[in-house]
């Protein structure tokens, strides 16, 4: 006890004495908490991606999961798959038919003379056949080209075997109907002038195919060969390379994880620069 400190209990205001221990049975002072809790930094603040996507044990939102079975189950049905292989193949088929003009109109006739045996080549190596089979095979490789890149987006459900089995499929039907179009074009006028014109007069004959056709297989199921196989070609590959450089495993499209952004994955902050120094501030040792 001391003149400055009267009462033995209390301590002495001394920064360097140490307060005396507490006796058993007193209240300890109620503590504060030593900071506010962080205040909200809005929806524009991105949190990082969601706890599933670092947890492999912790399973997705139930939203996000339903959306999931949703988009995968439908495929899976079996009669809706056929369907659309169906549809697909008929609507191919009947794009065979302008297929066809085109190639009618692009590929030139060929030069004849009409002889007692019946028409003859005007030039003994014409290069109108060869024009026509050359003609026939661009526009097929372009068809084929483009309905597996229009069916890639309209059947964008059934992308997969499904959709790579209806191209091909469209494509090898389309092609011998465009063949018959287009070699039937001008067809009736040449049948009539090799069966009434005389001997030695000129006339053209239609386009037709030497470098492809059609087999009949056990005399029911025709198969096509040669630059008939062309469109089907060009679809398969088209397709392949489409479904090789989709971003989706599936090859579908999926809803995107909640709070994932592609922006924020794909692309990193920039990194903050560092403060100029204050005018006062003492400058760094150089060793």
């Amino acid at each position: 006890m001391s003149p400055d400190n009267p009462d033995p209990e209390r301590p002495v205001d001394d920064p360097d004495r140490a307060a005396p221990p507490a006796q058993s049975g007193a209240t300890p002072p109620e503590t504060q908490p030593s900071a506010q809790p962080p205040a909200y930094a809005g929806p524009s603040a991105y949190a990082g991606p969601p706890a599933y996507l670092d947890s492999p044990d912790a399973a997705p939102s139930t939203a996000y999961q339903s959306s999931l079975e949703l988009t995968f189950d439908e495929p899976r049905r079996p009669l809706r798959a056929v369907v659309a292989v169906l549809g697909a193949v008929l609507a191919l088929a009947v794009l065979g038919v302008p297929f066809g003009l085109l190639w009618a109109v692009l590929a030139p006739d060929t030069p004849v003379l009409k002889t007692a045996e019946g028409a003859i080549y005007a030039d003994p190596q014409p290069e109108q056949p060869i024009a026509a089979d050359g003609w026939f095979s661009l526009l097929g490789l372009a068809f084929g080209l483009l309905a597996a890149l229009a069916l890639w987006f309209v059947l964008r459900r059934r992308r997969g075997p499904v959709g790579l089995l209806a191209v091909v499929l469209g494509a090898l039907v389309a092609a011998p109907v465009a063949w018959q179009v287009g070699r039937r074009v001008g067809l009736a006028t040449f049948d009539r002038l090799l069966a009434t014109a005389p001997a030695g007069q000129a006339f053209t004959k239609p386009a037709d195919l030497r470098a492809g056709g059609v087999d009949w297989l056990l005399g029911v199921l025709p198969v096509p060969h040669g630059n008939l196989l062309l469109p089907a070609f060009g679809a398969a590959i088209m397709y392949t390379l489409l479904a090789g450089w989709s971003r989706w495993p599936g090859l579908r499209p999926e809803p995107d994880p909640p709070g994932f952004s592609w922006v924020s994955a794909e692309t990193p902050a920039p990194p903050a620069a560092p403060e100029p120094p204050a005018p006062d501030a003492a400058e760094p040792p150089r060793g």
